[in-house]
C-alpha cells in the first residue's frame, strides 16, 4: 500500500473511530456529518484511489450514500449521483454507468452549482474510454450541461 492509500485509509479508519465514538453528544462543527457524509467520503476517497495500488471499489459507497441522504441535500445527492456513475464507468460498467447518469444529469440539470459542474467534468473523464451510442448521449448531455453551469464563484 502506498503512502496516499496508507494516508486515506487512517483518515477515514479515525473518522469510523470518531463517528462510532460521539454517540449523541455531537459538536456542531460537526454536527451534518452523519453516516451519508461518511460513505460519500469514502466513494469519493475509493474514486481518487483509481489506478493507485489496488482497484477499488467507489460505487457500493456512492450507492450507500444515496441511500442514506436525508431530504434538504439535494446539490450532495446530484453529487453523488453523479460520482456513482462515474465511477461505474471507470470500474468497467458502462451499461449501468450510463442508466446512472442519465438520472444525474435530469437531477442536475435543476441545481446551479460549480461543485456540479465540476462533477460532470469527471463524469466526461469517466465515459472518455466508451463509445457507444449512450455514452454519447451521456457525453452530450453532460458537455451541455456543464457549458451552461457557473465554473468560478462570483466575487
Amino acid at each position: 500500500m502506498r503512502t496516499g492509500e496508507q494516508g486515506a485509509e487512517r483518515h477515514l479508519g479515525a473518522a469510523d473511530e470518531l463517528a462510532d465514538g460521539l454517540g449523541d453528544d455531537v459538536p456542531d462543527w460537526v454536527a451534518y456529518f452523519d453516516a451519508a457524509e461518511h460513505a460519500g467520503a469514502r466513494a469519493v476517497s475509493a474514486r481518487d484511489l483509481t489506478g493507485i495500488g489496488r482497484p477499488r471499489t467507489a460505487s457500493v459507497h456512492f450507492i450507500d450514500a444515496l441511500a442514506l441522504r436525508k431530504p434538504g441535500f439535494e446539490r450532495v445527492r446530484v453529487m453523488d449521483r453523479i460520482g456513482l456513475s462515474a465511477a461505474l464507468f471507470t470500474e468497467g460498467d458502462a451499461e449501468q454507468a450510463a442508466v446512472a447518469a442519465q438520472q444525474a444529469l435530469d437531477d442536475a440539470a435543476r441545481v446551479e452549482s460549480t461543485l456540479v459542474a465540476s462533477r460532470l467534468n469527471t463524469l466526461l473523464d469517466a465515459a472518455r474510454p466508451y463509445k457507444t451510442a449512450a455514452v454519447d448521449d451521456v457525453r452530450t448531455r453532460a458537455r451541455d450541461l456543464a457549458s451552461s453551469r457557473p465554473t468560478t464563484v462570483a466575487a
